[in-house]
């Protein structure tokens, strides 16, 4: 499937993965002992993300278009998955630019799935962690309840960053969220 990606976006998946290793390895995290629901992308003008948009419309479908956090998050279901790291992974997400800045426009953060009381995410998603890499003046974490207006589900998050790559945990999969605004 990687090959229907727009070559940009494939070169920097090579990118990505390489990073997300690399912090995985800093945080002593196995990823092979999570399921990946979804990657993301970050861009820093509109134009590029329509664009993005318009090419994610022609290698899978939309099943979702919200406004979360005052910017519209689209997200895609793909027709073959793409693999990253131990994954295969058939879901996309794509935000509109927010006011944050990125240095590299492309793949930005994983989310992963620790299936559980939202309540206890943080505490559950930390202690996955090596309490060396919580202790690095390179990781940070950020814990948020984003959500839209839509949103039923507690979809705590849990962040862990070195700056330029992100794993996010969840208490849910994304599709369980939309299922969520459904009804």
């Amino acid at each position: 499937m990687s090959g229907l990606l727009p070559s940009a976006l494939q070169q920097d998946l090579a990118r990505f993965e390489q990073a997300l290793l690399q912090l995985a390895d800093t945080l002593a995290l196995d990823l092979s002992q999570f399921d990946a629901d979804h990657i993301a992308l970050r861009c820093n003008q509109s134009t590029t993300a329509e664009q993005w948009k318009e090419t994610l419309l022609t290698i899978g479908v939309l099943i979702s278009e919200n406004q979360i956090n005052g910017r519209p998050i689209c997200l895609f279901s793909l027709n073959e998955k793409i693999v990253v790291g131990p994954w295969k992974i058939d879901c996309i997400e794509l935000p509109w630019p927010g006011q944050r800045f990125y240095p590299n426009e492309g793949w930005e953060h994983v989310e992963l799935v620790l299936a559980g009381d939202s309540e206890t995410l943080h505490a559950r998603a930390l202690a996955c962690l090596s309490d060396q890499a919580l202790a690095s003046p390179r990781i940070t974490l950020k814990f948020s309840q984003p959500g839209s207006d839509k949103e039923r589900l507690p979809n705590s998050t849990l962040a862990v960053s070195d700056g330029a790559t992100t794993i996010k945990f969840h208490p849910y999969s994304i599709r369980e969220v939309i299922a969520s605004e459904q009804g």
